[in-house]
């Protein structure tokens, strides 16, 4: 509908070259979005997908101006996103803390810093591998080579979630963690599993950024967290955890990169943007809270009728 209305409204929209350009500029944020999305399932969060974003192109610029390998610098790109990931699941869960927003608001502050001291100047390098801005920045058949990518990663996601025995305990321990653990599920690993895979996806959506812009930054991914966030919330998953697919985090990326191009085209001020965009998340959260007290309801007059 939204697309509909948009192309009504700007005729430029539906132009190959502009739904190019909004494939490739939301494909960072669906790719981040899956992970975020496992852990949101959990009843968790991961505010540091941004900064662990930009600490990764960083790495990935600075391998590359000591080794020309693009499968070095890519694998340096992944590993160092996992590995913040791992660090946010080993100190949420072994360091008991009650909640992730805890550990992962201080990695985001952390591995800002860490990009910004470790950046020659503190700014952008530019310069990356072929591959990579292959991967990042070209086309195939006139469609960005990050969309296939993003394909992959979903059809992957798609298998572990519906397919796999991990797949389903992720959807357990958000639904009561309590109930897991009594059922035999290690929910400590299953946790843990969720933040390594976040981290992983930033790694990933680094790779895709560095190959666009053919540059690392510690700037990059400013606020991706939260369009992450808005992404799978404004895509139907809930915050209570234990509910969502990964539909929801692929809609929810595409609408935003939808409603940002919509308002560029037609010339409004991107301040006005963050405005509606934060509209549009406050409309998200209202409508799982009604969802959530319409289905209670539901329950209760069910439990009444048989009774």
């Amino acid at each position: 509908m939204l697309i509909a209305v948009v192309s009504l409204i700007t005729p430029a929209f539906l132009k190959p070259v502009n739904l190019g350009n909004i494939l490739a500029q939301t494909a960072v944020i669906a790719v981040v979005a899956m992970g975020q999305q496992l852990v949101i399932l959990t009843r968790g969060i991961d505010l540091s997908v941004g900064s662990n974003l930009a600490l990764a192109t960083v790495i990935g610029g600075l391998v590359y101006q000591q080794v020309d390998s693009s499968f070095i610098v890519i694998m340096a790109m992944l590993l160092a996103g996992a590995a913040i990931g791992a660090i946010n699941g080993l100190v949420f869960v072994y360091g008991r803390l009650p909640h992730p927003f805890i550990i992962t608001l201080a990695t985001l502050s952390i591995c800002r810093g860490v990009a910004l001291a470790l950046a020659p100047g503190h700014t952008t390098m530019r310069g990356m591998p072929n591959a990579v801005t292959a991967i990042g920045g070209s086309t195939t058949l006139g469609v960005p080579n990050s969309f296939f990518v993003v394909g992959m990663f979903a059809l992957l996601f798609l298998i572990l979630t519906k397919s796999m025995v991990c797949g389903r305990w992720i959807y357990a321990v958000g639904g009561s963690p309590n109930a897991a653990r009594s059922m035999g599920i290690p929910v400590r690993g299953v946790l843990l599993s969720t933040y390594v895979v976040s981290g992983f996806c930033a790694g990933v959506g680094a790779v895709l950024l560095a190959g666009r812009t053919g540059a690392a930054s510690p700037i990059y991914g400013n606020l991706l967290e939260l369009d992450t966030i808005a992404a799978v919330i404004i895509g139907g998953a809930s915050f209570l955890g234990g509910r969502g697919h990964l539909g929801h985090a692929l809609i929810g990326a595409v609408l935003i990169g939808v409603i940002r191009n919509a308002l560029n085209l037609l010339g409004v001020d991107v301040f006005f943007q963050m405005i509606a965009i934060g509209l549009v998340i406050v409309i998200a959260v209202e409508a799982d809270v009604l969802r959530n007290h319409l289905e209670a309801r539901a329950r209760v007059l069910q439990a009444a009728a048989v009774q």
